[in-house]
Order: C-alpha cells, then structure tokens, then sequence
C-alpha cells in the first residue's frame, strides 16, 4: 500500500486527514513509466487521474499539421487526466515521461467508489480539483493576456 506521507506531498491530497489518505491509499495503483514511454495517447479512453509521485511528465497534443505542441510539463506532487473523473470522455493530449517516472493512478472506477462511500472525501477532492483547474485556468489567461499585449 502507498504511504500516507507520499499522499501528503500530492497537491490534490495536501489538505486530507491521515483517515481518509488511508482509504484512498488502498485505492490507488503504482505505477513506473520509463523514460519516453507514454502514460497516455490522445483519442485513448481516460482511466482516471495520474497523480506524479517522481519523475517528470510532458502533456502535449498534435497539431492538424503533424507538430507536437508542449502544453505543460509536469513533476513531482502535479496530477494530469483529471477531466476523466468529471467528463466520460476520451484524452485529448498525449502524456509521456520525460526521465522515468512513478505514478499514482486513482482510477475512474475507484472514485466512483469513494463518491458512493464517502461523500465528504469525494467532495473534498473535487473541491481540490476544481481550485486547481481554476488557478490552472487563470495562469493560461494571464499568458494569453500577456502575449496579445505584448504582441
């Protein structure tokens, strides 16, 4: 099983108590990417959200013109294909590990779970994600924002 201090240094599980980081520890999958492997494929089903307990990870999509654009890149305590726990729906980028890489994979199926036994955890964690997705969003404004003024 996980240690509830890795769960500690994740941003979505920062602010859980040792109670519940124990249930979710039972729920989640480890897992080791090695350098330029993918965790994920656009147009792939989503499985749930990867949470990076080592290593970095590169989100990126392909162009209609074949270019790989960088969307981000991710490291340590960062989480990515959290839109398959709110949305049934498929990846739209890629994700691949630029160095080797150990995952945390809380699957779609298992929060499902933690939703049906636990409402206050499950609501607790999509309180997280949606501030995350929030700050997340707002950064990409400012960007944006900074690029046409500076255009």
């Amino acid at each position: 099983m996980i240690a509830i201090t890795d769960l500690k240094k994740q941003v979505l599980f920062e602010d859980i108590d040792d109670k519940h980081l124990e249930k979710i520890a039972g729920k989640l999958q480890e897992l080791s990417i090695k350098k330029d492997n993918f965790v994920f494929k656009e147009k792939e089903e989503a499985k749930g959200i990867y949470l990076i307990h080592s290593g970095k990870l590169e989100i990126s999509k392909t162009t209609p013109d074949g270019w790989k654009q960088t969307l981000a890149v991710l490291g340590k305590g960062h989480f990515c294909g959290e839109l398959s726990i709110l949305e049934k729906r498929h990846h739209e980028a890629n994700a691949i590990a630029l160095e080797n890489t150990t995952i945390f994979l809380l699957s779609k199926d298992e929060f499902e779970k933690i939703e049906n036994e636990d409402l206050v955890l499950a609501n607790v964690i999509l309180k997280k994600l949606a501030f995350v997705l929030s700050k997340n969003l707002r950064h990409m404004n400012d960007k944006f924002l900074n690029v046409l003024i500076n255009y």
